[in-house]
């Protein structure tokens, strides 16, 4: 992961870029879903939580209407943009995700000014760890406060999504920005995607003496490209077939009709989604009423089903959940879109040292790029941070 600049530091470039200081710094967290993949847009279950990576985005109002972006990744240098002229088919690259999420506020009536923005952040990018939500949930988070549109948090959910969906063209649920704008340090965020209500759940991992530690593959992911987009595609189809709203409305009772009328590859689709719901809420009871040291099998389950039904695994993400079952860990399973990215594991205390050490000379030995591995804890959602 890159490091963050310090507050103070991001404001010093905010100003030799701009020649004036930002109105303020506001941060976004990044996410390890811990469980229920793919659900989101299903109107089913989620488990996410907010990580200590961020998103950062110093941000000054303009009295006109240019946007103007810079960020500390990327070659493209100052970006210049007219906000009258802003839709989405003129919004590419790093940029479509802020000036996306000002289009929206602009389609839901908030009048949006010109802007300055300097973005900074230590999400690692297709890692599966929602980097573009941080940044979506950060400039959402900062532009109502400077426009005084004086939405909700959860009302700014759907406005991270609405910029994913039809500027960037990624398909995706309101998972993500859900948790970077709802977490909260110490819980999980269960999350129903059908009436949006959130609930907070403990997950106390330092106090039950464990790790979570993520293996980020280096395998880079985009979900605006096929593989993400035909797996809805076929759970669209899947509810058609079977005359519900959404695969959240079947059960594992519906299984047996669905595999008498759906093809082999759109049933195990269906199939990852009906189980992968009740895993949720089964990894949800056993939480409040266990702790985490009991949701391993859950955890790994969840991985199989992904791997053989929903097919998104790769060998990276196989071979990161293989290892560390191997040695050791609780549970472990592959987190975020899939095609890619990250793997987490849950994993005691004393044995992270081993478990890190063994993962990375599987990859060694496999001929794959060496993976960074790191440890995250729930943290606290998206907030101004000066």
């Amino acid at each position: 992961m890159s490091s963050p600049f310090a507050r103070d530091e991001l404001t010093a470039r905010f100003m030799a870029a701009f020649g004036h200081a930002p109105d303020g710094v506001w941060a976004a967290p990044g996410r390890v879903n811990l469980i229920g993949e793919h659900t989101d847009y299903n109107e089913g279950f989620v488990l996410p939580f907010a990580i200590g990576p961020t998103a950062r985005a110093a941000v000054r109002r303009r009295t006109d209407r240019t946007a103007r972006l810079i960020s500390s990744y990327g070659d493209e240098g100052l970006v210049t943009v007219d906000l009258e002229r802003l839709a989405p088919s003129n919004m590419h690259g790093w940029t479509a995700y802020p000036l996306g999420v000002a289009w929206v506020l602009g389609q839901q009536g908030v009048t949006v000014p010109g802007f300055d923005l300097f973005l900074d952040s230590s999400v690692p990018t297709g890692a599966g760890l929602s980097s573009s939500a941080a940044i979506e949930c950060a400039v959402a988070l900062a532009l109502n406060e400077l426009t005084g549109a004086g939405l909700t948090r959860e009302e700014l959910v759907p406005v991270g999504q609405r910029a994913e969906n039809e500027v960037v063209g990624a398909p995706t649920g309101i998972l993500d920005q859900s948790a970077s704008l709802l977490g909260t340090e110490g819980h999980a965020v269960f999350l129903d995607c059908r009436s949006r209500r959130a609930e907070s759940v403990p997950l106390d991992l330092a106090g039950a003496q464990l790790v979570l530690l993520v293996v980020d593959t280096r395998v880079s992911h985009t979900h605006a490209t096929g593989g993400y987009a035909s797996r809805r595609a076929s759970c669209e189809l899947g509810a058609e077939v079977l005359g519900v709203p959404a695969l959240r409305d079947l059960g594992a009772a519906d299984l047996r009709e669905a595999a008498g009328l759906l093809d082999d590859e759109t049933y195990r689709r269906v199939r990852h989604i009906v189980t992968e719901n009740d895993r949720v809420l089964a990894t949800v009871k056993v939480l409040v009423e266990e702790g985490p040291a009991a949701i391993g099998a859950l955890l790994t389950a969840s991985h199989a089903s992904m791997r053989d039904d929903f097919e998104i695994s790769c060998p990276e993400l196989d071979l990161a959940v293989q290892t560390a079952l191997a040695n050791g860990a609780l549970g472990a399973r592959m987190t975020g879109g899939g095609f890619g990215g990250s793997a987490i594991a849950l994993i005691p205390a004393p044995a992270e040292q081993t478990i890190r050490q063994q993962i990375l000379a599987a990859f060694h030995s496999a001929g794959f790029r060496p993976p960074d591995v790191f440890t995250v804890t729930p943290a606290a959602g998206a907030r101004r941070i000066a």
